[in-house]
């Protein structure tokens, strides 16, 4: 089947504050603001349409909305919205996104970072151990934004045995 589409333009990110939230992604991840859609502050925004575009709750508010790049991969939009019924970000066991991932060469490093930003991490990093991914050096681990989402480093210097049985791959920087 032909297809249209070339892969993850963006991810986008709801936060509680995006100046902090910027501040975590460029000294954990050494992100880098692109553009400012909406300005924190500003007036240049249809609420409503907003509202309908995204589908929020009645009466939330859009903030500020920030594009962000990292040094490979896809772009990260930060939306700060405030309104009457907000939750917590999504839990592994709940439906929808839950978790994003980003290739590290090195875990001690990258952790270092993400700690030293305001990050928590859940685990150390482990082997993969799912059979199509093992392999010397491939290895991940998950930790938590300051503000709640769930993200997971990851590692594979060496092949994995699932590129024994298809030409298909994944992205990798």
């Amino acid at each position: 089947m032909k297809t249209t589409v070339r892969g993850i333009d963006h991810i986008g990110i709801t936060v509680p504050d995006i100046e902090q939230a910027t501040l975590f992604f460029e000294k954990a991840f050494g992100a880098q603001v692109i553009y400012c859609s909406v300005e924190p502050g500003s007036q240049n925004i249809d609420h409503t349409a907003q509202q309908h575009t995204l589908r929020l709750f009645p009466g939330t508010k859009i903030r500020a909305i920030r594009m962000l790049c990292l040094p490979s991969g896809p772009g990260i939009e930060l939306f700060e919205m405030h309104g009457p019924e907000q939750g917590h970000p999504a839990r592994a066991s709940d439906f929808g996104l839950q978790h994003f991932a980003l290739y590290v060469d090195d875990f001690s490093q990258a952790i270092a970072a993400f700690t030293d930003a305001g990050g928590k991490m859940f685990t150390e990093p482990k082997p993969l151990t799912f059979p199509d991914e093992q392999g010397e050096g491939n290895a991940f681990c998950y930790g938590q934004t300051p503000w709640g989402s769930v993200v997971e480093l990851i590692s594979w210097p060496s092949p994995m045995p699932y590129e024994k049985k298809t030409t298909l791959r994944r992205w990798k920087p």
